[in-house]
């Protein structure tokens, strides 16, 4: 048995932790780009190293035996140490090197990471970058837990942490089919979401609060036809059901310039989300972080710099709201 546990790889123990993670095999396969059957293969050869199942199957994926719930935190901890001693490693060297692991919102992802990616490529090839797109709930939960290194996100109001930095500001629109509501205006005042069906996040979220602090200020009442934590979703709902939705427009320019979508900008008042980069205070960061959020705060400004949102060069927090 000892010698079956000296054998156990690092990878095997990276792929158990982020099964647990995810909570699914499959979802695991589309995180890490395998098949599922090869992950399957793996999570056996670890349990009977292991000497027990590490997870139960369920109707809706796995979830951790009591071996796995036992075993679990240890191999975290094994995995974080052999991860900053490579960081040590490599700190050493002139240029910064090693894994970046970035938890960013889809609709943030599509402007910002072909950018970074580039960049990143361009200036530091030794810097290998890992992008997790997930809710609000998520990454803010993969950052708590040290899962990730950098979160990009939005926040609303002065709801920065002390290891966030505002970056930038992007108002919020509404977003609906092409014959509709909308008719070609350029500003839509926020009564006039009363009863209007809408697309919105799943709750708990952070603009829902927001909505609901401003519809019952304003004396309307919102419907929510339809939950939907997909961006694509929520785009592909507005352009055929008759529903609308509340997006950055950077997040429906394709659509917008195709004629699939309009989006007018929501007003009196506005909504005005904050793009805020936080770093994890699970482990200090390494000198390829560091660079990663000075070259994810260039590329912002660069992107500023086209109109796509607002550069907070100086400012540190931004209304949620603006009459």
């Amino acid at each position: 048995m000892a010698q079956e546990l000296a054998d156990i790889e690092l990878a095997q123990l990276r792929l158990f932790a982020e099964v647990a993670d995810l909570g699914s095999l499959t979802k695991a396969a589309v995180m890490l780009d395998t098949a599922q059957p090869a992950i399957s293969r793996q999570i056996s050869a670890l349990e009977q190293q292991c000497g027990g199942r590490l997870f139960h199957r369920t109707g809706r994926g796995v979830a951790l035996t009591e071996l796995g719930q036992r075993i679990l935190p240890r191999a975290k901890a094994l995995l974080l140490e052999a991860r900053q001693l490579q960081e040590d490693i490599r700190a050493n060297a002139t240029v910064p090197a090693g894994e970046v692991c970035i938890g960013i919102l889809p609709s943030l992802s599509l402007p910002l990471i072909e950018r970074l990616y580039t960049a990143t490529r361009e200036r530091y090839p030794g810097i290998h970058l890992r992008v997790l797109e997930g809710s609000t709930g998520q990454v803010d939960e993969w950052l708590v837990s040290g899962r990730i290194d950098i979160a990009l996100l939005y926040r609303y109001g002065n709801a920065t942490a002390k290891n966030e930095t505002p970056l930038a500001s992007v108002d919020t629109y509404l977003v609906g089919p092409p014959k509709g509501i909308l008719n070609r205006a350029t500003t839509v005042p926020f009564e006039k979401l009363h009863k209007l069906p809408l697309i919105l996040p799943g709750a708990p979220n952070a603009l829902r609060v927001l909505l609901d602090q401003l519809a019952k200020k304003k004396g309307i009442t919102l419907t929510v036809a339809i939950e939907a934590d997909s961006i694509p979703l929520q785009k592909q709902l507005s352009a055929s059901s008759g529903c609308y939705t509340l997006l950055p427009v950077h997040a429906v320019a394709a659509e917008v310039d195709a004629g699939r979508l309009q989006a007018v900008q929501l007003v009196s008042p506005g909504i005005v989300r904050t793009i805020a980069l936080g770093t994890t205070t699970q482990r200090p960061l390494t000198a390829a972080c560091h660079e990663m959020t000075r070259l994810i705060q260039s590329t912002v400004n660069d992107i500023a710099d086209h109109g796509i949102w607002r550069a907070l060069r100086t400012t540190k927090a931004s209304r949620a709201t603006k009459s």
